[in-house]
């Protein structure tokens, strides 16, 4: 995976917008980063729930693996994106997504 294909990705998802912040890709629904890259683009961040990302870790620690220290007070765990395939970044992505838009929006988007 890339950083292309992450942003196609996000930004073919409702209300989402694209900014850079301090050298890097964060894409985000209105203040909150639902999605955000690493400097060098080998790793993404996404939202994801707390009480979850220790069993995703544990599950698979050469995909996944914890936010620094300052992070782990919210819903977020990071990837490397050359772990990943093209299914499950897009399911990842559209996760994270879905935890920062109105339940509406994503039904309305996903056809719930």
């Amino acid at each position: 995976m890339t950083f292309e294909d992450v942003r196609r990705v996000a930004m073919s998802l409702p209300r989402t917008e694209l900014h850079v912040i301090r050298g890097r890709v964060k894409f985000r629904i209105k203040q909150i980063v639902y999605v955000a890259m690493s400097a060098d683009e080998t790793t993404m961040g996404f939202a994801f729930p707390k009480e979850e990302r220790a069993a995703l870790v544990a599950a698979e620690p050469e995909k996944f693996f914890l936010p620094r220290p300052s992070d782990m007070r919210f819903n977020w765990v990071e990837a490397r994106l050359a772990a990943l395939d093209l299914d499950e970044m897009t399911e990842l992505v559209t996760e994270a997504w879905r935890m920062c838009v109105p339940k509406r929006v994503a039904a309305e988007h996903l056809g719930f």
